[in-house]
């Protein structure tokens, strides 16, 4: 009897030693002070321009909002939000920067993405394109020195209309292609996988190339980081002293 619980005993103790320590999922953190609070994006519906119609715009939005919400220090409203205030406008798309402006007045947000899809092949492995594009506001969430010509008013003027508070180019961009082929966006699914998958499981990191929509996923948050990494960098950049030559 006493051999055979210590037979039991080894076991699982080895079971236990093959066990891997659970790891908390890497994090986006603002490249903003939110000092006094997070800051406010909305997510324009993102275009379709891949040439098929075998997905939905929506699901991908919805992904990206979600990859925006998960941000430290960002807080995403959701895109039924965005598209009932547009059509409180009369708005059928965005396709100008009054449009930005006005929607971001109406939705009272610090930030607006838009952007559109740009390649959609579900199968394994599968490829999806982003292009996303930042509108930001010049007071609810820091900018670089600019012009007032750069802009639609003074956005020192407090009783300027919120619409004027909105430069009119974005200021950070990302357009990427994530194929699964790839080794790099290999490496970045496993990575991403960390924390969000179970590494028991039969195909571990690789159920995020098997399955389209957590392959969504996961290109919606590549995005947004390198989208904030973008900021980041603008964001250093602007705060650097300048030369008095």
């Amino acid at each position: 009897m006493l051999v055979v619980l210590g037979l039991v005993f080894l076991a699982v103790t080895a079971g236990c030693a093959h066990e891997r320590e659970f790891i908390p999922p890497t994090v986006i953190r603002s490249p903003y002070d939110t000092s006094r609070g997070d800051v406010l994006f909305a997510v324009i519906p993102l275009r379709n321009e891949t040439g098929t119609t075998v997905f939905s715009p929506e699901d991908v939005s919805d992904a990206v909002v979600r990859a925006l919400s998960s941000v430290e220090g960002i807080r995403c409203l959701p895109v039924n939000r965005t598209i009932a205030e547009m059509r409180g406008l009369g708005m059928r798309e965005v396709v100008s920067p009054e449009d930005v402006s006005a929607l971001a007045g109406a939705m009272n947000v610090d930030g607006i993405v838009v952007g559109s899809v740009t390649a959609y092949d579900p199968y394994d492995p599968p490829t999806l394109g982003l292009t996303l594009a930042l509108h930001t506001s010049t007071i609810g969430v820091p900018g670089p020195s600019l012009d007032v010509s750069d802009l639609r008013g003074s956005v020192t003027e407090l009783t300027a209309p919120t619409s004027s508070r909105y430069v009119e180019s974005p200021n950070s961009s990302v357009s990427e292609v994530y194929s699964g082929r790839n080794h790099a966006v290999q490496m970045a699914v496993r990575r991403y996988a960390e924390g969000r998958s179970d590494h028991n499981s039969a195909r571990g990191w690789r159920t995020y190339l098997a399955s389209m929509s957590l392959y969504t996923d996961f290109v919606a948050y590549a995005a947004v980081r390198e989208l904030l990494d973008h900021e980041r960098l603008r964001l250093a950049r602007s705060k650097a002293p300048r030369s008095t030559r």
